[in-house]
């Protein structure tokens, strides 16, 4: 004998209101099913709205091998994810909801306007008008014993009963907006496998930075710069002085192997070239030139431009034989060693790594310890660099996990 699920109303209980569980709303409320969904915030898309300050940056235009190959050691996966829902499908669906985007000089895609919340109040219509209801300040607080969810509202404790279940809680960054990393514990004791939280394009601390140079430019960015780690080809950029380190778009490039060099070996060295469109012996001969009695602040901007927060810098992280010695300084010049100890605290950071390991899911991204049970968006173990590929997986997992709810409940199922 078997259950008639599949021939009435099927209802599903989403648990998160970022993009993937809002995609994975948007998949099965077009199918018929009826969704009520869940957040613990006041009001639903909080950390995508926050991605939108300074310039809502989608999704990036780059050819697909090299799309995939941002998400490393979890490129197949994600690649299984993207098969039906690229860059370009979202930049269509987006397309689909009246808001137009373009290609920035960069590659990457924004909004023409540049902002997060046309785009997500056109979204939200949307779902309601397909008959998504949305709960605000209701938040996941586990299972019951019977294996109904326990939600937690203002006025008390609701006990919730669905046909399945998807969960779309972040991971443990920005907790303010809702990312609090809380179900941890609960699907651990349900033997699902997880791999530890760490901090995903974050900032980083050095052992400790001079006073002069915090009180003088901490916060200043180093822009025409490049970055690299020992044996790797340098990356063009920026990034910020902090008081603790230095973070920003370069820095978080290179933070996964940053993080893991740390966890490895204590302590990861950056090289920073300040003057990366100039050879070292060019930069050597017109250090070599006569000075007079110019201080060698003056006689480095003279000749090289360098000044303000590179020229501090430089003189942070060397000694005063590498400045008596030309060919020295130009090589410092060229290579600046910053030695990086620990990551910013989880919280801080932009995402996460870690989290529910696909070994622990099936191709529909059921949890396989738990039957019923999905999971998408960034509690899934994977991570990514910004640039428009952080958004484009979390929408991609809310989709598979829609489609993978829409598979099993139409699976007949003994009594």
């Amino acid at each position: 004998m078997t259950d008639s699920r599949a021939t009435l109303p099927a209802h599903v209980a989403i648990i998160g209101g970022g993009p993937a569980g809002l995609m994975a709303a948007e998949v099965l409320s077009l199918a018929g099913v009826r969704v009520d969904l869940y957040d613990a915030m006041p009001s639903v898309g909080r950390k995508f709205l926050l991605a939108g300050v300074g310039g809502m940056n989608i999704t990036h235009s780059e050819p697909k091998p090299a799309f995939v190959s941002r998400y490393a050691e979890r490129a197949d996966e994600i690649a299984a994810l993207l098969e039906d829902f690229d860059a370009e499908t979202l930049r269509e669906w987006i397309h689909g909801l009246g808001i137009s985007t373009f290609v920035g000089t960069s590659g990457r895609v924004f909004p023409t306007d540049m902002k997060a919340a046309p785009l997500l109040r056109a979204w939200l219509k949307r779902l309601r008008d397909a008959g998504v209801v949305i709960h605000t300040r209701h938040r996941w607080l586990g299972w019951n014993t019977d294996g109904s969810l326990r939600i937690g509202y203002p006025q008390g404790e609701l006990v919730v009963r669905a046909d399945a279940v998807i969960l779309a809680l972040g991971g443990g960054s920005w907790a303010r907006l809702g990312s609090d990393a809380a179900w941890l514990p609960w699907l651990a004791e349900r033997a699902v496998d997880i791999a530890p939280l760490q901090a995903a394009n974050s900032g980083f601390e050095v052992t400790a930075w001079s006073d002069l140079l915090k009180q003088k430019f901490a916060g200043a960015p180093l822009k025409n710069i490049a970055l690299s780690l020992p044996g790797h080809e340098p990356r063009p950029g920026e990034f910020v002085l902090t008081e603790t380190g230095v973070e920003g778009s370069l820095v978080y490039a290179w933070s996964a192997q940053i993080r893991e060099t740390i966890n490895r070996e204590g302590r990861a060295t950056l090289l920073l070239d300040l003057l990366p469109n100039k050879p070292v012996d060019k930069i050597a001969a017109a250090l070599a030139k006569p000075r007079g009695s110019r201080s060698m602040a003056r006689h480095l901007q003279g000749q090289l431009g360098l000044d303000g927060v590179k020229a501090s810098l430089l003189r942070e992280l060397t000694g005063p034989e590498v400045f008596a010695d030309p060919l020295k300084l130009a090589a410092a010049i060229k290579a600046l060693p910053i030695e990086l100890v620990r990551p910013r605290p989880l919280d801080e950071a932009i995402s996460t790594a870690g989290g529910v390991r696909f070994e622990a899911l099936d191709s529909g991204l059921m949890l396989k310890p738990v039957p019923g049970v999905f999971c998408a968006g960034e509690m899934l173990d994977w991570e990514a660099p910004t640039g428009g590929y952080l958004l484009t997986a979390c929408f991609a997992s809310g989709r598979q996990a829609g489609l993978g709810v829409l598979n099993w409940l139409a699976e007949p199922r003994p009594l």
